[in-house]
């Protein structure tokens, strides 16, 4: 019993040592922090229980004309998503809901994007967005800046 107790403490040991070791490989290697939804809510002032539900602490790097986001909690060697800049919308931006505010990096804001007709909502500090906004609006001479928010 206590072989199967230190072995079973051993691997969740193991998982969590590479779990944290992919958090900072991936931030040494230019990685913001950025909480994604991939089922936006609609969150009003009178939200429901759920308005917390479905968010995921990742790391987001830039790649190009791609951001790849990486699920904190994932074991996947490669991202969990990618967006690309050229098919990327903003549709809508908001302040978290208080049911919201624990799973977020502090002082967020929200963005609700639209890739491919798919909705995801990305949560993400200040300095975070000025550089998520600059990167939208970079685009080489004569492509589009794959900027376009809709009002």
């Amino acid at each position: 019993m206590a072989t199967a107790l230190g072995i079973v403490l051993l691997v969740v040991c193991l998982c969590l040592g590479y779990l944290a070791f992919r958090r900072v490989r991936l931030m040494r290697g230019g990685g913001v922090d950025l909480s994604l939804r991939r089922r936006p809510a609609a969150v009003s002032r009178f939200a429901s229980r759920d308005a917390s539900a479905g968010w995921h602490a990742g790391v987001a790097r830039y790649r190009g004309d791609e951001l790849a986001w990486f699920r904190l909690t994932s074991f996947r060697p490669g991202s969990s998503l990618r967006l690309d800049r050229n098919e990327l919308e903003i549709v809508g931006r908001r302040d978290p809901a208080d049911a919201e505010a624990y799973v977020m990096p502090s002082r967020s804001s929200v963005l609700r994007c639209r890739s491919r007709g798919v909705d995801v909502e990305l949560a993400m500090a200040p300095g975070v967005l000025t550089g998520f906004l600059a990167w939208l609006e970079a685009a080489p001479p004569g492509r589009s800046t794959g900027y376009r928010q809709a009002s």
